[in-house]
C-alpha cells in the first residue's frame, strides 16, 4: 500500500491499474477490502479493477458492483472468457450502461476491430493492448498498436493502452506507437527515473566497478 500512496502522489503518474495475477503475487486475499483501501488514497486519478469470473452473468454482476465503487474507477474486461469465447456482447452491455470499462489481453487487430464496433462513443474507455506478449512473439507490437489507434480514433472518450512494458525502452516504444498510455511496472519506472538517458560512458564506468566488486566481495584468486 506504502508503494500505491508514493505513485499515486507522483505527478508523473496519471493512472494506475492492476489485475487478479498482481494481486495475487502482493499476497491479496480480499479482493474488495484491498480495493476499498486502495481508493480511500487514490480519489482522482483512474484506476482499473478487473473482473475475475470465467462466466459472463458473473461477469456482469462484478462489473456493476466495481463500477459502483467510486467514479475514478474503470472495470477490466478480458477479452474472452477461458474457453475462448468472445466477451464483445458484455462490452457492449456494459459499454449501453454507461460502465468505463478498460478491454484487457487484447493481443490482436481483430479483437480490436470487434471492441471498436461496441463501445460507447459517449462513455470513457480503454483497450488493452499487450505489447509486450505480442513482442515475446517475435512480432513488432508497434504497427499493431499504431494500427488499434487508427481504428479506434473515431470514438474520442476511448485511448488505447500499452501493456506488458518489459524494459525501459518499451516506454519509447509506446510513444513512438501514438498510443494514450503505457503501463509501466513498479521496478521498471523506478529504473527509468534513474536510467533514462543515462549517459552511457557513466553507465559502462558503473557497470565496471560493479563486476570488480564483485570479483573482490566473492574473494576470486588466479
Amino acid at each position: 500500500m506504502a508503494g500505491i500512496t508514493a505513485m499515486y502522489a507522483n505527478p508523473l503518474i496519471k493512472g494506475m491499474t492492476t489485475n487478479p495475477t498482481l494481486m495475487k503475487k502482493a499476497g491479496i486475499k480480499d479482493y474488495e477490502a484491498f480495493a476499498r483501501e486502495v481508493l480511500a488514497v487514490v480519489k482522482d486519478k483512474p484506476i482499473s479493477f478487473e473482473v475475475f469470473s470465467d462466466d459472463f452473468d458473473e461477469m456482469r454482476r462484478q462489473a456493476l458492483k466495481i463500477r459502483d465503487w467510486q467514479s475514478n474507477v474503470y472495470v477490466k474486461i478480458p477479452i474472452t472468457n477461458t474457453r475462448g469465447e468472445s466477451s464483445i456482447p458484455l462490452v457492449r452491455e456494459l459499454a449501453a450502461e454507461g460502465v468505463k470499462v478498460n478491454v484487457t489481453a487484447v493481443l490482436t487487430l481483430g479483437q480490436v476491430e470487434r471492441v471498436a464496433g461496441v463501445l460507447s462513443a459517449d462513455v470513457p474507455s480503454v483497450v488493452s493492448i499487450f505489447a509486450g506478449r505480442i513482442a515475446d512473439t517475435g512480432v513488432d507490437p508497434v504497427p499493431t498498436v499504431q494500427r488499434a489507434c487508427e481504428m479506434l480514433s473515431a470514438l474520442p472518450k476511448c485511448e488505447v493502452l500499452w501493456a506488458s512494458v518489459r524494459e525501459i525502452l518499451n516506454i519509447r516504444h509506446a510513444a513512438a506507437s501514438g498510443c494514450h498510455i503505457v503501463t509501466v511496472p513498479h521496478d521498471i519506472l523506478t529504473k527509468a527515473l534513474k536510467m533514462d538517458l543515462m549517459n552511457l560512458e557513466q553507465l559502462s564506468l558503473e557497470t565496471v566497478k560493479m563486476f570488480e566488486g564483485d570479483a573482490r566481495s566473492s574473494g576470486f584468486t588466479l
